[in-house]
């Protein structure tokens, strides 16, 4: 195991069992990320084609041969074409060679070799150097990168039948996979993240800018790359991530974010489990519409356990409702299309396909029809 790194697991103190999506955001807040942070139908105009012939087993790293064998199980489970052409793109993602980052123990704060370089030698001395393998690069903390395509089903739904050519933001990306594959599908994406581990693995220029078209990509559907944008900091707290970010988005994701629990916590809670936005709700909202082009659409996505009981620790990760109001959002210009939507069977459905109900030995030690739950609010921006 590499230093400072936890794996994600299915066992927490006391002899408690989560999936490893719930441990995941636990480890991910607990490490500093996050300390400051409709009816679907199928897309009817494109119809469904069959998955690309894979490359062949040896062909393919472990992690990557993983990655295409999630993709070939959760394909039956994608209602789009959309969806199921970002499943099918995980077999042209790239080899990824084993990345040296810097690490405070302490303090949780990551380090890119150039940041460490740059640092005086009172702090170098104080950081670990680990290694982060390819499985870190395309999972980091949490779990399979490919759950996003449920994000992607339901944007098909109100009207974002094609990403390519349009312009994405994701808000707290938490891992490059699913960015990379919706730029090999033409989108131009930005990631938008305060973790400085994301910081430090995704530090190199083959993270960002062009990215080749996905080899199963319908090439009809665009003309030339998408591409991928990182910011690293706190938007909209911070004018440098405003500009970095900029606006004339036609989606905006956030999945497993903004939580009511993380944001508005209803009992007392670590606050390194929760997350400031720096800004008023106002502000957050009304920089989040201006974002967006009109039409634009924001997809609100978010997974969660069993709500914690009176008696129990309150686990803000465990409250997926919105954070914002129906009133909040309509003030700031935002048509609400779904709020607070359940999709507790779709979400099931993926969950027991990516086992996350077993542990490495192949042992059910989670029961996902009774612990797991999802929720999604969709949002337009309401200007002509």
């Amino acid at each position: 195991m590499n230093s400072g790194i936890v794996k994600p697991t299915f066992r927490v103190a006391r002899g408690c069992a989560y999936p490893r999506w719930a441990i995941a955001v636990v480890i991910a807040l607990l490490a500093g990320c996050a300390s400051a942070p409709v009816t679907r139908t199928p897309d009817s105009r494109t119809p469904p084609r069959a998955a690309p012939d894979l490359p062949p087993a040896q062909a393919l790293s472990p992690t990557r041969r993983r990655l295409v064998d999630e993709a070939n199980t959760l394909n039956p489970l994608a209602q789009s074409d959309l969806a199921k052409r970002f499943l099918a793109a995980t077999d042209s993602l790239p080899a990824i060679a084993p990345r040296t980052v810097y690490v405070n123990e302490m303090t949780r704060e990551y380090f890119s070799p150039a940041e460490f370089a740059a640092l005086p030698e009172a702090t170098r001395v104080r950081l670990n150097k680990t290694e982060l393998d390819e499985f870190r690069y395309y999972y980091t903390k949490y779990s399979s990168p490919l759950a996003f395509f449920r994000a992607l089903d339901i944007a098909t739904s109100v009207g974002i039948t094609d990403i390519a050519g349009k312009r994405i933001l994701d808000f707290g990306y938490g891992s490059i996979g699913h960015l990379r594959l919706m730029a090999s599908l033409g989108a131009h994406v930005t990631g938008a993240d305060p973790d400085s581990y994301l910081n430090a693995l995704y530090s190199e220029s083959t993270d960002r800018g062009s990215i080749p078209s996905a080899a199963s990509s319908n090439r009809g559907l665009f003309a030339g790359r998408g591409s991928i944008t990182l910011a690293h900091g706190y938007y909209p707290k911070e004018a440098q991530m405003i500009a970095r970010v900029g606006q004339g988005y036609d989606l905006i994701v956030s999945k497993n974010t903004l939580k009511r629990g993380y944001l508005k916590p209803e009992r007392k809670a670590d606050k390194r489990q929760l997350i400031d936005l720096g800004v008023s709700d106002e502000v957050f909202l009304k920089t989040l519409a201006n974002a967006l082009n009109a039409g634009g659409k924001i997809v609100i996505y978010n997974v969660y356990p069993t709500p914690s009981g009176p008696k129990e620790v309150y686990k803000p990760y465990a409250d997926g409702r919105s954070p914002f109001t129906r009133e909040q959002y309509q003030k700031a210009g935002l048509k609400v299309l779904a709020f607070e939507a359940e999709d507790n069977a779709a979400i099931r459905k993926i969950g027991h396909a990516l086992k996350w109900d077993k542990n490495d030995k192949g042992e059910t030690i989670d029961n996902l029809d009774t612990n797991l739950f999802a929720m999604y609010t969709v949002l337009e921006h309401a200007g002509h």
